[in-house]
């Protein structure tokens, strides 16, 4: 299975350019109903009105998929291609995949939430099941037989019981066909799957490690040049001088000074960086702001605005009528998204349409943003996003993807702009800093009576108790629309808000667990009735093997469960403390995980290893370290991530569950590490922590 990175014309097609340039063959176009359209509309995922899915089966027989969705890390470029390739019968390396080129796929508002091949898949699935249907008819036609007595299998359909055949590429072959299909295709029996619900390698591992695949970065154009811009020392600072001297005495340097914008360019990177350095500007100086030690005070006294999540019976009553209570306060600093790839863009401003490559997470969002910067319509930008090398909800549109754009307009040639390090600390949209304020109440019988959870400005994604209990409130605190209690950007993080939220209310619940004088495990059972997440916490039990006893017990072990946009999870981990050091060696992590469908096994258990060593570093040693619009934080010397030599044994545990369509595997793993390790550090110290990242430091005091 390949990727096609760019198309084989110049400009941006329509459907009837398109059929001129790409050659003979099928094309098929599958409308998307009313209903199915309000669905995605609700999901906040909206699919054009003439299509949901496009496909190409050219001369040769191959099949080209393309979808609006981008391949950072996660593996959609091969489930996905799953769903297609088991509705037509196809094995998976039949299957081409164009992802994210905005002339060539479907509208898509972009790969976020752990939604693609639980909102997208679907839709795709349907559209090859559709294009099935057509090319069987086609097939019927040629081979004068009813569609009913025909089967499909490696390309190639025949007449059943007889050696009577015709491929693809034949009815392909020397004729463009153009069909529109109303109504709803006949969906493959999960009993007769071949492809999906089958482990299967990643099909772009071999490009990545040996270096073949192509990101942003590695796009060259003829006459290109490399523009390093001048940033300022923190967020809200003002440029009042500039100086370019020094820096025009570079040999080939190209300055530009336009507004507020002052950039070096270069046909080579390294020539424009050493011209930036020799910039000298002065910026105004910032009033002050919040830093590390203030900011959550600061975030209290901001939060102007509250709504309920949940509320249910009477929060007062509850907790005044429970024989035990018990309360506790959270704390998150600012997380970045340090993807292995920083930010980068190529934008050639003086083609028609407008190029452009992107490191993006929402490659439509890019062409509607270059089109502004450059004073374009739409249809005169072309994006067309390579793969990216890790995105986390942190790559979407930026200040790189403006500047790239300007410049290239301004000096007539394609243009690079590549974030530094530096840069990248800089410019992220940073997992918000939020306080969690918690109270809950017990019975005699060690059961939930009453959940009182304020969250100031983690998000509320995750934040509904998942266990029994008769009086609830959750309420979510932060600042008027338009307006932020941050110093700089804050956003999306891999499970935004659920991070936070989890952490707080596993940590609570195992504080009840300890009031009531049992063991986190049974205390969990007792509070339960949902059946999927009492079965995917045995499953997580009866793997990890382990007799939990009352907490703590000084043996280092932690559980955390979550409901993740209806992906359950159990996590159980076993750490071991320094008690001189304060530092953490996780030893051991199981996770069950109950995601619906599963479409690749091998692919399920990849992502939640991955959540799993991203959420470690997360959980015990990442914070962003700033004083005010000023950020501190410039390299991975200061901002530490888990280390091979750190990464645990890891169980992923997948939990049956096949007659629920596919919820999603990105992101519900990392949810629940927080917790599980202050629940096991807990365990093995006595030391509860109630702040993340949980640093020996933290430990220790």
């Amino acid at each position: 299975m390949k990727q096609i990175l760019t198309p084989q014309f110049e400009g941006t097609p329509n459907r009837r350019d398109f059929l001129k340039t790409a050659g003979a063959g099928i094309y098929i176009w599958v409308t998307l109903g009313s209903t199915s359209l309000l669905q995605a509309q609700r999901r906040g995922r909206e699919y054009p009105e003439d299509f949901n899915a496009y496909l190409h089966i050219s001369e040769d027989g191959s099949i080209t998929c393309y979808t609006g969705k981008i391949e950072m890390g996660q593996g959609i470029f091969t489930s996905l291609a799953q769903m297609f390739a088991e509705e037509l019968f196809l094995p998976l390396s039949k299957i081409k995949m164009v992802m994210g080129d905005t002339a060539l796929c479907p509208y898509d508002g972009g790969t976020t939430g752990s939604r693609s091949t639980k909102f997208f898949g679907p839709a795709l699935r349907a559209a090859a099941a559709k294009a099935r249907q057509v090319l069987l008819e086609l097939a019927a036609e040629k081979l004068n037989a009813p569609p009913e007595r025909l089967q499909m299998n490696d390309g190639v359909i025949n007449i059943k019981g007889t050696d009577t055949k015709i491929s693809f590429a034949e009815l392909a072959h020397g004729r463009r066909i153009e069909r529109q299909i109303e109504g709803d295709g006949t969906l493959k029996d999960q009993s007769d799957y071949t492809v999906c619900g089958k482990p299967a390698l990643r099909t772009d591992a071999v490009e990545k490690v040996t270096g073949r695949a192509l990101y942003t970065a590695d796009i060259r154009l003829p006459d290109m040049l490399y523009a390093c811009v001048l940033r300022p020392p923190a967020h809200g600072a003002r440029l009042l001088d500039v100086d370019t001297t020094q820096a025009s005495s570079v040999p080939g340097v190209k300055i530009v000074q336009k507004e507020n914008m002052v950039a070096v360019l270069h046909s080579k990177p390294d020539l424009a960086e050493r011209a930036l350095a020799q910039v000298s500007a002065k910026f105004d100086q910032v009033s002050e702001k919040p830093d590390n030690e203030t900011i959550f005070d600061h975030l209290l006294e901001s939060a102007q605005t509250e709504r309920d999540v949940v509320r249910t019976g009477d929060i007062e009553a509850g907790l005044e009528n429970s024989v035990k209570t018990v309360s506790a306060t959270f704390y998150n600093h600012y997380v970045a998204h340090a993807p292995n790839e920083p930010h980068a863009v190529m934008v050639d401003a003086g083609s028609d349409p407008v190029r452009v490559w992107a490191s993006t997470q929402t490659p439509f969002r890019v062409k509607s943003d270059v089109a502004g910067y450059l004073g374009l319509p739409e249809e005169k930008i072309h994006v067309m996003p390579p793969f990216l090398g890790g995105g986390f909800g942190g790559k979407k549109s930026g200040p790189e993807i403006r500047d790239a754009a300007r410049l290239s307009q301004l000096t007539g040639r394609p243009v690079m702009v590549m974030l530094s390090r530096k840069e990248e600390f800089f410019y992220d949209i940073f997992r918000p800093a939020a306080v969690l304020k918690t109270r809950a109440g017990l019975d005699n019988d060690g059961r939930l009576t009453a959940w009182d959870f304020e969250n100031y400005y983690a998000g509320t994604r995750s934040s509904e108790p998942i266990y029994d209990i008769p009086n609830q409130r959750v309420v979510y605190k932060g600042s008027d629309r338009g307006t932020s209690a941050h110093p700089f950007q804050t956003g999306a993080w891999r499970g935004p808000g659920s991070n936070s939220n989890v952490f707080a209310m596993e940590s609570l619940t195992d504080i009840c667990a300890e009031a009531a004088g049992m063991d986190p495990l049974s205390f969990r059972f007792k509070n339960l009735s949902d059946e999927r997440m009492v079965r995917v916490l045995k499953a997580a039990a009866e793997r990890f093997g382990h007799c939990f006893e009352k907490l703590p017990s000084g043996k280092g072990f932690g559980i955390a469960c979550t409901n993740y946009l209806n992906t359950y999870v159990a996590t159980i981990a076993q750490v071991e403390v320094d008690k001189k050091t304060g530092t953490v060696r996780v030893y051991r992590i199981v996770c069950a995980q109950d995601m619906g469908e599963i479409i690749n096994p091998q692919g399920a258990r990849l992502q939640i290893e991955s959540c799993i060593t991203m959420g470690i570093s997360s959980a015990l040693t990442e914070e962003i370290f700033f004083k005010g619009g000023e950020i501190l934080t410039e390299n991975y010397d200061h901002y530490e991530l888990t280390r091979f030599s750190t990464v645990p044994q890891i169980e992923p545990v997948l939990v049956k569950n096949p007659d629920l369509a596919p919820q999603g595997c990105g992101e519900p793993a990392i949810t629940t590490v927080a917790a599980v390790l202050a629940n096991a550090i807990f365990d093995a110290t006595g030391a509860r922590l109630y702040t993340l990242p949980m640093t020996p430091k933290r430990i220790l005091q």
